[in-house]
C-alpha cells in the first residue's frame, strides 16, 4: 500500500493512494498523523480501512506534505556506500571509514514534499543532490537486535538528502550543510514494508533534468538497514514515524571535475525500484 501525508480542505491529514485516487484515512480513523497510525494497532487493518471508502481527490491534485511531516528523529547515514566514500577521498575529503555507522540528525523543517521545491539558500550556490532510501519506523523500540530490525519497519520512501556543500565543509561536523530549510525531499509516498522483501537489492537512480547522475543498488550499502536500525535504537528509543535515511552512492556533484550543483529551474528526480519517483523542482530562496 502507498501512504501519504497531504492537505485536504486546509487541514493536514494522511491517507492511501489506490489507482491514483486518494483516500482520507485520517478522517476515517480519527488518527491525527501517519506517524501515529503506523505505530497503532490499526496499521494492520490498512487494507480493510480503504474498502467502502470514497476517494477525496485524485493523487495529482492534492498538495502533498513530506511523507512524515514531523518525525521525532531523522537519522542520516554518512558515507554508507564504498564508491561514494572513494569519490569523496578523490575530491580531497580525508575521512576514514568507521567501524560504526557515522550518523547525523536532520530537522523536520529541513524537509520538503514530492513536487514541492527544494530551495537553494541565498548564502550559497553549492546545493548538491543525494538520492537515498528512507526507512520509516512503525514499531518503536530500544536496543533492537539486528535480526529483529525488519519487524520495526513500517515502510520505505525516496529521499533527496540535498546538501549545501559550502556549509557542510565549514567544520568537521557536517550538520550545518544538511539542515537548510526545504532541502530534504521526502516522497512520493511510503510503500508499506510487505511490498518489498526484507533485504532485497533495489535499484536507485538520480536524474538531474533527465540526465542520470547517480545509479546504484541498495545492497551496496556498507552498513545494512538492519545494522542502522539496531545502532540508532541503541542511542535513543526509536518511535513510530522516525526516519532513517540510509546514505547515498557515488555520482554527487561536489566530487565531479569541475563540481556541478543544482540550479534554480532544474528538476531533480530520485527513483527507487518498487517505491517510485520523488520529483522536486529547484528554486532560489526568495
Amino acid at each position: 500500500m502507498k501512504l501519504i501525508s497531504f492537505l485536504q480542505g486546509g487541514r493536514e491529514t494522511w491517507g492511501a493512494v489506490v489507482d491514483h485516487q486518494v483516500f482520507d484515512l485520517g478522517r476515517t480513523t480519527g488518527i491525527a498523523t501517519l506517524a501515529q497510525f503506523v505505530g497503532s494497532d490499526r496499521f494492520a487493518q490498512r487494507d480493510a480501512l480503504v474498502k467502502g471508502e470514497k476517494p477525496v481527490a485524485l493523487y495529482d491534485d492534492v498538495e502533498l506534505l513530506p511523507v512524515i511531516p514531523q518525525p521525532d528523529k531523522i537519522w542520516c547515514a554518512v558515507r554508507n556506500y564504498m564508491d561514494h566514500h572513494q569519490e569523496a577521498l578523490a575530491a580531497g575529503l580525508q575521512r576514514e571509514l568507521s567501524e560504526f555507522p557515522p550518523l547525523f540528525l536532520r530537522t523536520a523543517r529541513s524537509q520538503t514534499a514530492h513536487r514541492a521545491p527544494i530551495v537553494r539558500p541565498r548564502v550559497s550556490e553549492t546545493l548538491d543532490w543525494e538520492g537515498e532510501l528512507a526507512v520509516i519506523i512503525g514499531k518503536g523500540g530500544r536496543d533492537i537486535p539486528e535480526n529483529e530490525a525488519y519487524e520495526h519497519v513500517a515502510g520505505y520512501a525516496c529521499y533527496n538528502e540535498a546538501s549545501v556543500r559550502e556549509w557542510q565543509f565549514h567544520a568537521k561536523q557536517i550538520a550545518t550543510g544538511k539542515n537548510f530549510e526545504s532541502t530534504g525531499g521526502f516522497g512520493p509516498w511510503m510503500v508499506t514494508a510487505e511490498e518489498i522483501e526484507p533485504g532485497r537489492a533495489l535499484k536507485l537512480e538520480v536524474r538531474l533534468n533527465g540526465e542520470t547522475v547517480q545509479s546504484s543498488r541498495t545492497d551496496q550499502m556498507i552498513f545494512s538497514t538492519q545494522r542502522l536500525i539496531a545502532y540508532c535504537s541503541t542511542i535513543s528509543t526509536l518511535l513510530p514515524g522516525d526516519v532513517i535515511v540510509t546514505g547515498t552512492p557515488s555520482g554527487v556533484g561536489f566530487a565531479r571535475k569541475p563540481p556541478r550543483y543544482m540550479q534554480p529551474g532544474d528538476v531533480c528526480e530520485v527513483e527507487i525500484e518498487d517505491i517510485g519517483i520523488l520529483r522536486n523542482p529547484i528554486t532560489a530562496q526568495a
